[in-house]
């Protein structure tokens, strides 16, 4: 008698097999749609940093170019021969209009290797493509500093912005 009641003490019956695996299944059911489409949000997020990245670029270049004395240079963002334009931040050329940041240094001053510039150096996005995250970037004028706009979508493979 007793090895039989011990055989039967050992595994699982097929009730409690199914029941754990209805459990299971019921518990992906919920957990599934929470964390199915986290995509979306870790490419705002990203986009997010690189927009912290070139509003700290912005900063470190326009204080590098006044310690120069190149604060109101107003010549065009290409490397002069005389090197008026242009400021060195780790050992990299980083170009100037009006004493601030280039658009065709943006990926070099933000470290953006990662990333998509317009082609006009007029927005940052992961990928050009309509509906992916973005920000705008405008490049100094003689009475406006540098701006970033705010992380938007992108309304068309070229452009950002709704």
């Amino acid at each position: 008698m007793t090895a039989i009641a011990t055989r039967k003490e050992k595994g699982f019956t097929l009730i409690e097999l199914v029941m754990v695996i209805v459990i299971l299944g019921i518990l992906a059911a919920f957990a599934l749609p929470r964390f199915a489409d986290l995509s979306g949000e870790a490419e705002v997020a990203s986009i997010e940093g690189a927009r912290g990245s070139v509003k700290s670029a912005i900063g470190i270049v326009r204080s590098a170019a006044l310690a120069q004395g190149k604060g109101s240079v107003t010549t065009p963002a290409t490397p002069a021969g005389d090197g008026s334009d242009v400021v060195t931040l780790e050992g990299t050329a980083i170009n100037l209009v009006n004493g601030h940041l280039a658009g065709n240094s943006l990926e070099d001053a933000a470290q953006l290797d990662d990333f998509q510039i317009g082609a006009s150096n007029d927005y940052v996005t992961i990928a050009n493509e309509t509906g992916k995250p973005c920000f705008s970037f405008s490049e100094a004028t003689a009475t406006e500093p540098a701006q970033v706009g705010s992380v938007t979508t992108m309304s068309s493979a070229t452009a950002c912005g709704n």
